[in-house]
Order: C-alpha cells, then structure tokens, then sequence
C-alpha cells in the first residue's frame, strides 16, 4: 500500500488514464446511488472483472455481465443497506468484496456474524442509507413496504382506479422484490428460457412476505385479442402482487399460461430499476386505470386485457351514478 492513498483515490486515477473504461462502467451506475455507494460498487466491478472473461468495455451484455452486476448490487445493498442473503450467497461476495475499504464509516450493527469484524464491510450511516431509500421512491406520501393500500383510506369522492399516491406506497415493496429477485437470478445463472420462472417468482414474493395472485381465463373467453389468436384453444393467466398488475400469459392449459405470465413479469426485473405506474388498460371493453409493474424500456404496443380489477367496485358504483 502507498501511504494514505485509499482504493478509491487508486480506481480514480486509474480511469483517469482509461477514459473509455470510465464511461462504460459509469453506464452501470444505480439512479439512487450516491457517490459513496457508487465508488464502492464501482471498485467492487473492476477488482472482479478479470474472473468473468467475457466481460469487456464496449461488448454488448452477457450473463457474465449480468452476473457480475448482480453481484455488486448484492454486495452493495448488504453493506450499505443492510440486507443479508443465503449463506452461500454471503460467502460469494465476502470473497469478491475482499480489500475494499469504505472510508469513515461508522459502527453499523448486523444481524450477520463477522461483517463488521475487520472494518472492511462496515456500512455507512443510516441516515446515508435512508437518503438513498427515499430518493428511490416516487413521492411524497410514501409507506413501508408491506401491504399497501390498508394504511390509508380512500376519500369519499374517489371513485375511479387506485388512489394517486397508490405507485408511492407500493413502491417500497417492489424495491426489495427487485433485490430478491436480482440475486436469486445471480444464484441460477441469470435470466434463461430453461429457468422455473414461476417457482422463481414465486419464491422472490414469498421471500418479501407477500403472495402472488393468479387468474386463468380461457382463451376463446377474452376479447380484444388479435383476431388468431381468438379461434385457438387454451388459456390465459394474469399474474398481480399487491393489486399491481406484472404480466400475461398463455398457454396450452393453466401451468402453462402462468409459466408464460411469470416469465414475462421477470422480464421486466432486468433492467436498472423497475417503477410502479398508474397506466390504462382495456377491462371488459372499458378503459381503466391499472397498477402497472414497468421497467425502463419504452412501450411500442399497449397492454394485454385486464382479466381482473381489483378496484372494479369503485368504477360500477362510478357507472352507475
């Protein structure tokens, strides 16, 4: 070690001197990281690179690259945020995270044994984490992240679709989904078309004290789909946790349609973030307001039939005034 100089004074001047380094593994920056958490995920990135081969600046996105990434937000939301994993999990990213200093950090309590023991995975303040939470959600009247909807009352007047401040409350909830479901991703090699994507799902939810709903149609029941798909046997699935809606399946029968639902729902956890939304969508020929589970990417076609509503008894009691 060269005197006071600290890991992260070293990765600096060392992208100082790769500039193209530097703007590829910024492109992997988290929107609610601070600089500290960055620095430390980013150190965390480049020590680990050279075990994952096929992970190179300016070649498109791998599983290696996904898994590495992976990685260094499960490393970064233990030591900054606390949460704890399956053992072999813990013991991964101890490995990985080996040498990485984070500077002044103060003592952080754990319930995991020997974090905390030489300094190198003590978090930063809670308040530094709480800041980081808070600007990760998406307003003001915002709740923890259990069941939503039962800690505020719906206003006399309110009518029609979920309250507005509904996406703030739920979320929270769907933060931590994101954090369950990226590193149970990380454990079964990343995303795949071979993955028990339901059991996946499933298994994320459940971790988050939460249940996932289910709901099949038959095929030849739902309109408003395309004209083909309408004369074909079969069934189709809707999949919602927390009254948010995630996906649409079909398939052959219900097993296969929720595979198909619970597929297209883990889709949407691939990218940086995923965002509750109110969004419209077609209900038993009407045009409704959804929550809706999004990610990043921009819609270029809307959304399958609704085939529930969980807020169905404002809108008839809203028809029928």
């Amino acid at each position: 070690m060269a005197g006071e100089r600290s890991g992260e004074d070293i990765v600096s001047e060392y992208l100082d001197q790769n500039p193209q380094l530097s703007q590829w593994v910024d492109t992997f920056r988290g929107y609610c990281e601070s600089n500290k958490q960055w620095c430390a995920r980013r150190e965390f990135i480049l020590r680990n690179m050279e075990a994952f081969p096929t992970v190179k600046p300016g070649v498109p996105s791998s599983s290696s690259l996904d898994r590495l990434l992976s990685l260094s937000m499960v490393w970064t939301n233990h030591v900054f945020l606390g949460c704890s994993y399956p053992q072999a999990v813990m013991d991964k990213i101890s490995e990985m995270g080996e040498g990485i200093v984070v500077q002044d950090p103060p003592v952080h309590k754990t319930t995991t044994a020997g974090v905390t023991a030489k300094g190198k995975w003590s978090a930063v303040a809670e308040g530094d984490a709480d800041s980081c939470v808070k600007r990760a959600k998406c307003g003001a009247n915002e709740v923890d992240s259990r069941p939503a909807g039962r800690t505020s009352t719906r206003p006399v007047s309110q009518k029609t679709g979920p309250l507005p401040q509904a996406p703030a409350e739920h979320q929270p909830f769907f933060n931590r989904l994101y954090k369950a479901v990226a590193w149970k991703l990380v454990s079964a090699g990343g995303f795949g078309p071979n993955l028990d994507h339901v059991e996946i799902l499933r298994s994320c939810i459940e971790s988050c004290k939460q249940t996932l709903t289910c709901v099949f149609v038959p095929l030849k029941d739902i309109t408003g789909l395309p004209a083909g798909r309408t004369q074909k046997e079969g069934h189709v699935c809707e999949i919602r946790c927390q009254t948010v809606y995630m996906g649409t399946g079909y398939g052959r029968d219900e097993a296969a349609a929720k595979a198909m639902a619970s597929k297209e729902a883990l889709k949407v956890f691939q990218g940086r973030k995923v965002t509750v939304k109110i969004c419209r969508r077609r209900y038993k020929g009407k045009d409704v307001e959804d929550l809706v589970l999004l990610d990043e990417q921009p819609r270029s076609q809307g959304f399958a039939p609704a085939l529930s509503y969980p807020f169905q008894d404002e809108q008839l009691e809203d028809g029928s005034s």
